[in-house]
């Protein structure tokens, strides 16, 4: 798939992967990081920020790190990945008897630990966990609307009606339910939501809602938030790739041509707006000052770009990988760091536009990266 000089360029990669995280993970072997301070990682496993109760051990990120271990793991066979990966998937126990603090991302916590342990070892435990969570969040579907709710009760107000774009990569534990189970539930539900995220998010340029309010008791749009991104009716960067990347799985899962001709369109819309370097802002709409960053989004757009290329026919899929390839090296040659000053790769992660601060660590930028680069290699672990 890739030139001979992209090829060497890939290897390098994978070498500088490689050699950092067999330091940072044993350095960081007993924490769950979301960011860094000084350079070094925290835990929320034990720090909870707000505390509130989706922070701390329940915040959504927590099954990234352990992510990252099976990634490592599948493409070094080093049985230390394993073990660390297994830390953090037993420390989120937890969550399941705290219970308040979960919501909708329920799949970013543990298709990366449970499931993916389940598929590389077969451990009863973990598929026993997975199960739990497809039920919890199966439990959020809303029949009037054809939608999962989002968040809990929030300070916003009544949010009963709420629904975001970046559940779609929530449900592929719902599909993984049904597969390993047989009940057809799940799917159905997985579906139904990714239905109605077809109708409801995305635009008919390819741009994606962040937030849409529905009726909780009639169903129907009541209307739409700008959430994360710059304003309401902007296109948040993340967000399109949560929708991108999303729809291919929803695909990959069940083979539904729309899943798949949705994806390509808001691929399409997020690669004629990639900037000429390759940086990718916090929205696509937002203003040109500030300059704000986020080299998360272009990870995960990668991973869907290749998927997509994969697919594609021999006219399309210079088209997607060649999008994938910039953005990839455009974060190795100038968003990496790959020195012992830090233990984070990507530097310039921004949660939202609004957010007090921006470009800083964030683990699901290195979780996708190292995803990516797997992809281009061709030996990555899908856990979705």
């Amino acid at each position: 798939m890739l030139k001979a000089a992209d090829q060497a360029w890939l290897q390098d990669v994978i070498d500088k992967l490689t050699q950092k995280m067999d330091w940072v993970s044993e350095k960081n072997r007993d924490k769950i990081p979301y960011t860094t301070k000084d350079g070094t990682y925290d835990d929320r496993s034990v720090d909870n920020p707000s505390g509130d109760a989706a922070d701390g051990i329940c915040w959504w990120t927590n099954g990234f790190w352990g992510g990252m271990m099976w990634l490592m793991f599948h493409e070094t066979g080093n049985e230390k990945y394993k073990e660390i990966a297994g830390i953090s998937e037993e420390k989120l126990d937890q969550c399941f008897s705290d219970y308040y603090g979960l919501h909708h991302d329920v799949g970013f916590m543990w298709l990366p630990t449970s499931v993916a342990n389940y598929r590389v070892t077969g451990n009863p435990e973990s598929r026993k966990r997975a199960l739990h969570a497809a039920n919890l969040l199966a439990g959020r579907f809303n029949l009037a609307g054809g939608f999962i709710r989002a968040w809990n009760d929030l300070k916003e107000g009544d949010t009963r009606g709420w629904a975001i774009i970046d559940c779609m990569l929530n449900i592929p534990l719902l599909y993984w339910a049904s597969e390993e189970t047989g009940d057809p539930r799940f799917k159905q539900i997985a579906m139904k939501h990714a239905d109605t995220s077809m109708t409801a998010f995305v635009r008919p340029d390819g741009s994606v809602n962040h937030i849409v309010e529905f009726d909780p008791f009639e169903g129907g749009v009541a209307r739409t938030y700008g959430g994360q991104g710059y304003e309401e009716g902007s296109s948040w960067t993340r967000g399109q790739t949560w929708a991108l990347y999303g729809f291919m799985m929803s695909y990959i899962r069940t083979g539904k041509e729309e899943y798949l001709h949705t994806a390509k369109r808001i691929a399409h819309y997020f690669i004629a707006n990639i900037p000429d370097s390759g940086v990718i802002p916090v929205d696509f709409r937002q203003p040109a000052e500030p300059r704000r960053e986020d080299d998360t989004a272009a990870a995960i757009a990668a991973c869907g770009l290749i998927e997509i290329a994969k697919r594609a026919g021999e006219l399309e899929k210079d088209l997607y990988l060649g999008a994938a390839v910039k953005l990839l090296r455009t974060l190795d040659g100038s968003r990496c760091d790959w020195t012992e000053a830090t233990d984070a790769i990507l530097r310039n992660g921004s949660g939202a536009y609004h957010s007090k601060t921006h470009h800083h660590a964030i683990i699901y930028g290195d979780y996708y990266f190292m995803e990516a680069i797997f992809k281009l290699k061709g030996n990555d672990l899908y856990i979705w």
